[in-house]
């Protein structure tokens, strides 16, 4: 049984990935340089930089990139063994969440949220970790938002058949489990998500999509077009709105996502003084050009024989697997 749920749980997503990817190539910010950034699966940009962190497997840190070459500055660590780490979320201004959070097998009886400082330069801290429990059995997950307007942390369960977004107490308790609610439905296999710098608005991905939501009514309001990626598990969004989306691998790009000009207004803040100086954009901005506006494309017809040809495969897998032996 144990082996029929695996062939399941490694096929369906990446066929639901290939089948939904956008032909678009996206516009490329930088390349992760870094070889011990092999499978990139949170983002946040902060201060100019952008950190990451690797799926489960890896000791525990966090790398900050310079995104004007691609190059690691600093790599933050703590002591602990974490077990599956798979996410991050903004916390504060000079910080991030880092989320153990993943949980394959569903039999975790809790999972744990670190927050650690981030700067230009290599260090270890003691980090600040609280224990987290879902409101029911246990589920995995790959997603960790932070309201930005409260700093509330939000888990998003991966699903086959769909997810459900989760709210942590706004106060974390470091004595014992804090129990989260459920707050509503959100599309299959999320793999990450990220605020709007409104609050009122996040971005929620899997694979192949990624899905802008209303906030706290969980409407959906829209649908970004995304990139091709090899297995895209990282979405951010930084102060001004920009989303950037990376994948698992090694030397990955960072995209820009362009967000069309209907959702821009829908999800932009109140608009900042005139007076207010702006600040350094990262490179590869696409502020003061125009982003298209013109409907997503339809698919490549390559991109049907692939999905088809995957689709058959996936097929032949689970008969494979279920099959009397």
């Amino acid at each position: 049984m144990r082996e029929r749920i695996a062939a399941v749980a490694i096929v369906v997503p990446f066929a639901i990935g290939i089948m939904s990817a956008s032909a678009e190539d996206g516009d490329e910010v930088f390349s992760f340089q870094d070889p011990e950034i092999v499978e990139a699966s949170g983002l946040v940009e902060q201060n100019g930089l952008f950190v990451t962190t690797n799926d489960s497997g890896d000791t525990g840190r966090v790398f900050a990139v310079d995104p004007s070459n691609g190059r690691t500055v600093g790599v933050i660590s703590w002591p602990g063994e974490p077990e599956d780490v798979e996410a991050l979320a903004p916390a504060g201004r000079h910080g991030v969440w880092v989320g153990d959070i993943g949980d394959n097998a569903k039999d975790r009886p809790s999972i744990s949220v670190t927050r650690l400082p981030v700067a230009a330069e290599n260090d270890e801290v003691p980090g600040e970790t609280y224990e987290l429990t879902y409101p029911g059995p246990a589920r995995d997950a790959e997603t960790l938002m932070a309201d930005p307007r409260s700093g509330q942390l939000l888990v998003a369960s991966k699903g086959i058949l769909g997810g459900t977004l989760y709210a942590a107490p706004q106060q974390l308790s470091a004595d014992g489990p804090n129990r989260m609610r459920e707050l509503g439905d959100i599309l299959p296999i999320a793999t990450d998500g990220a605020f709007f710098p409104d609050g009122r608005h996040l971005v929620i991905r899997n694979y192949g999509r990624a899905i802008i939501y209303s906030y706290p009514g969980l409407e959906e309001i829209g649908e970004l077009d995304m990139p091709a990626q090899p297995q895209g598990e990282a979405i951010a969004v930084d102060d001004d709105g920009r989303v950037y989306v990376t994948s698992e691998g090694v030397n990955e790009p960072v995209f820009e996502v362009a967000v069309p000009a209907g959702l821009r207004a829908e999800v932009s803040p109140t608009p900042r003084p005139s007076a207010s100086p702006s600040p350094t954009k990262p490179p590869g901005s696409r502020e003061g050009k125009e982003l298209p506006e013109e409907e997503p494309r339809g698919r490549e017809p390559w991109q049907w024989l692939l999905g088809t040809v995957v689709a058959v495969g996936a097929v032949a897998v689970l008969v494979r697997a279920i099959r009397p032996r």
